[in-house]
């Protein structure tokens, strides 16, 4: 299981099969929400994630695709976009200044 403290978080990428489209609107989505801190919000296709990510926000689906793609970061799953709960877990636990831990499975 990969665990990252919240002080250490500089990337965040919200992966995508390769549309790009949903991503881009969740990376947005995630960055108005992140605004005024030290860390960047970008969106990416699952295969083409940043050897330097730390978090990795993606559909529950990609999640073994992700893990792959960026050993080192924490993969958070969501299940349905619309209700994106591993944006919500990212967020409180960066509020709170807690580690951020992957969800090890599928979304809860």
């Amino acid at each position: 299981m990969v665990v990252k403290r919240a002080t250490d978080v500089r990337l965040v990428v919200f992966a995508c099969e390769a549309g790009m489209g949903s991503s881009l609107i969740g990376a947005n989505q995630l960055k108005k929400r992140l605004a005024g801190r030290d860390i960047r919000v970008i969106h990416s296709p699952v295969n083409q994630i940043p050897k330097d990510t730390d978090i990795v926000v993606a559909h529950e689906s990609l999640a073994e695709r992700a893990r792959k793609a960026a050993p080192a970061a924490v993969v958070l799953t969501f299940k349905n976009f619309m209700k994106n709960e591993a944006s919500e877990r990212l967020v409180k636990s960066l509020d709170a200044g807690e580690d951020v831990t992957s969800d090890g499975g599928p979304a809860r």
